[in-house]
């Protein structure tokens, strides 16, 4: 689905970042505030270590781990009251989790390009 340009990962930096701020414009209780700060946070680092280290393929799974932690997070933590914050976690964790598997047969690619051949 993606190239070798890492369109990914800018994706993955400007979905975290846009978590991560959310709680600026939108309703949230303090659950809602940390998890989205932290999970944003931590989305948009993983885009940026691919973007600085593309060999580093613990990141492709890193990000998609946080997509559907950012996902179930409305529900684990207790927040689902505040519509704007748990639509938030749903689209961004869907989206992220899709992206991350969609980077997967590219870091495949990767793999087999640093094996060495026979």
């Amino acid at each position: 689905m993606f190239t070798n340009s890492r369109a990914q990962d800018f994706l993955a930096v400007v979905l975290g970042a846009f978590t991560a701020l959310s709680p600026l414009w939108l309703d949230t209780n303090d659950n809602a505030r940390w998890t989205l700060i932290v999970l944003g946070v931590l989305i948009a680092a993983t885009g940026l270590i691919q973007m600085a280290r593309d060999e580093l393929i613990v990141a492709d799974y890193a990000m998609g781990v946080f997509g559907v932690l950012l996902f179930i997070s409305p529900w684990a933590m207790n927040f689902t009251a505040f519509g704007g914050a748990s639509w938030t976690a749903w689209v961004v964790g869907v989206v992220t989790a899709v992206v991350a598997v969609a980077a997967l047969p590219a870091m495949n690619q990767r793999l087999h390009n640093m094996a060495p051949h026979h």
